[in-house]
């Protein structure tokens, strides 16, 4: 519970007063939304759910007609339920509406395409089906996938059959309560600018159920399946980079958990064409159910949703664990280190183990070209910069966010040749078939590297400790601070502005010697005094570098009172017998960093 200190009797009597006029304001316009919900052209069952929700429920009630469910830049996530502030029929039917309506006004001289898929939750079928009724209503060409699917191959559908735009239902890797809706644009990427906030603007002039297009054009829906999984297949199995090593260890030892999601339809089948030979399936986690009834949170990065997986991979003595959220778009893995026990890999150390085996590889292969670039984000480690420098290769950097990656490809796909893309968020997208994160073909391409490291006598973990040596050991860590209540997002943007107006001097003894300012693009160095644009669209992102390497990037979110802190340091590793007492030392500077920042 949050405190307000006041000091004086008109003191209080204003505050008092402003909160009674917030509240029957609120009060007042929670009570014409559901008015006109149980008035409107709104099916029964949700008039039902309302008047018991007013009985047995005003605070859910409240909560779900308190404000409208915002379309915003990556499209719809939220609660499932009755309310204009949940996932529902009328709110994917009205948004559905506004994105159809933009997509017309953008291509009015031919037919309008559109793919839609979606991934295992509760409703999605239902959502999916709602979208492509709405869109083919609207005299719209929808192809919409049989059952559920990963959603890299609805980012593949669209460039393969040309569409205009797509849309996925999913909420990722949220909690089972949740459902979501991703939009795409016809280079198979999530909205950019300006077509995002074009398309909101539009879901905004949608302002009743009575102006979406519901039904009548059902010949407009053309239902897809097996052709476009084989095409997407060939597609990933053409990305193998030594097919002959996987031949020689056909017998690699791998355990596969699709954490009850869309990855059973693909990685499996995959792993069979890539040559593999010994894939366990996690059985307790094979079936696709949105209850997710074995984890929390059906999210890789989350140890406990890797944990029946690392019991399996244990009993069975494998060589690889890998694991994908339910829209497989993200991967986690899991290897054993030099002591045999197992390991979980942070999303930065699998992205070097990625980013370096399609450099390294492809040059002993003779595959490389002068053109080759690779991407990764801001918060990403600098490690696979340093890699990139070293091998002769471009690195861009780009904001957060797989559609940054693909709005870049765009961009430079004429002159350059992009090879693999990532963040530190458990994402990777390797070739330039499809634009968003592929988890399905990250699992193939990481098994093939632990293949690789195997045919050499080394596992992924001795190869990854060789790299430190090699490049420099880089240490990343992440920390989320909430800030609860009425005043969370000010208390964060004030803190943001206060690290703007007054970056500190030192952290942890070492001088900031730069700041990246992506909000008003402007990078300065503190030595020189020496200022630059930075050439990336602006992004409420400010980052420190030090005077000894370290790297801290602060960055609030968009939609909660919570901000993100990333850290990175690094130091030389001499020999891989170093390997502890370095990490140690890192470890330690992290929490130095933390402490001295005041964010324990």
């Amino acid at each position: 519970m949050q405190f307000v200190y006041v000091h004086n009797v008109n003191e209080i009597s204003r505050l008092l007063h402003t909160l009674h006029l917030q509240t029957r304001f609120m009060d007042t316009a929670i009570a014409e939304k559901t008015s006109a919900w149980l008035k409107g052209n709104f099916d029964p069952s949700i008039k039902e759910e309302i008047v018991r929700l007013q009985k047995e429920n005003p605070n859910e009630l409240a909560d779900a007609f308190y404000r409208s469910l915002e379309f915003g830049t990556g499209g719809l996530r939220g609660l499932m339920g009755v309310g204009t502030n949940r996932m529902n029929k009328y709110t994917v039917g009205m948004s559905t509406q506004g994105y159809a309506n933009y997509l017309k006004k953008c291509f009015t001289k031919e037919v309008v395409k559109v793919a839609v898929a979606h991934d295992s939750r509760n409703n999605s079928r239902m959502f999916a089906e709602i979208v492509a009724g709405v869109m083919a209503a609207n005299g719209i060409k929808v192809f919409l996938f049989e059952s559920l699917r990963p959603t890299p191959e609805l980012s593949f559908t669209i460039r393969h059959l040309g569409c205009h735009g797509g849309v996925v239902v999913t909420a990722s890797h949220n909690p089972k309560e949740y459902n979501g809706y991703k939009a795409y644009w016809n280079d198979g990427g999530q909205l950019v600018p300006p077509h995002d906030k074009n398309v909101i603007g539009e879901v905004e002039k949608i302002s009743s159920i009575d102006d979406v297009k519901w039904s009548g054009g059902e010949k407009n829906i053309t239902i897809i399946g097996k052709e476009i999984d084989e095409a997407y297949i060939n597609m990933v199995k053409g990305l193998s980079v030594y097919p002959e090593v996987i031949a020689k260890q056909h017998d690699l030892k791998i355990v596969y958990t699709p954490i009850h999601g869309t990855g059973i339809m693909l990685v499996p089948e995959v792993l069979k064409r890539f040559g593999f030979t010994n894939v366990s399936i996690v059985e307790e986690q094979a079936k696709p159910d949105g209850n997710f009834p074995t984890v929390v949170y059906p999210n890789p990065e989350e140890s406990e949703a890797m944990s029946i997986g690392l019991k399996k991979a244990r009993e069975l003595d494998a060589d690889i664990l890998l694991g994908t959220d339910p829209d497989a778009d993200r991967v986690g893995i899991g290897i054993k280190d030099t002591s045999g026990n197992w390991v979980l890999m942070n999303g930065n150390q699998t992205a070097v183990l990625a980013f370096n085996y399609m450099i390294e590889a492809r040059k002993v292969k003779g595959l490389a070209r002068e053109n080759d670039m690779v991407v990764k984000t801001i918060v990403t480690t600098d490690m696979i910069d340093e890699i990139a420098r070293r091998n002769g290769i471009k690195c861009y950097n780009v904001l957060t966010g797989f559609k940054w990656i693909a709005e870049l490809i765009k961009e430079k796909e004429a002159k350059e040749n992009y090879v693999i893309g990532g963040e530190e968020s458990y994402g990777l997208m390797i070739g330039s078939f499809l634009r968003d994160k592929d988890a399905v073909s990250a699992v193939a391409m990481l098994c093939e590297m632990a293949a690789y490291e195997k045919n050499k006598g080394k596992s992924l973990y001795e190869k990854l400790i060789e790299l430190y040596v090699q490049y420099g050991f880089y240490k990343e860590n992440l920390i989320s601070i909430t800030k609860k209540g009425m005043n969370g997002q000010k208390e964060i943007a004030e803190m943001m502005q206060t690290y703007r107006n007054n970056p500190p001097k030192k952290i942890n003894g070492s001088p900031v010697v730069q700041l990246l300012d992506y909000d008003v693009s402007k990078g300065k160095n503190f030595q020189t005094g020496e200022t630059w644009t930075i050439d990336l669209p602006r992004s409420n992102v400010l980052q420190f570098i030090l005077e000894d390497g370290s790297k801290i990037s602060a960055r609030p979110s968009g939609t909660e009172p919570k901000i993100k802190f990333y850290f990175s340091v690094n130091e030389k590793l001499k020999s891989a017998s170093d390997f502890q007492k370095i990490q140690a030392d890192l470890n330690s500077r992290i929490q130095r960093i933390i402490s001295d920042m005041g964010l324990k």
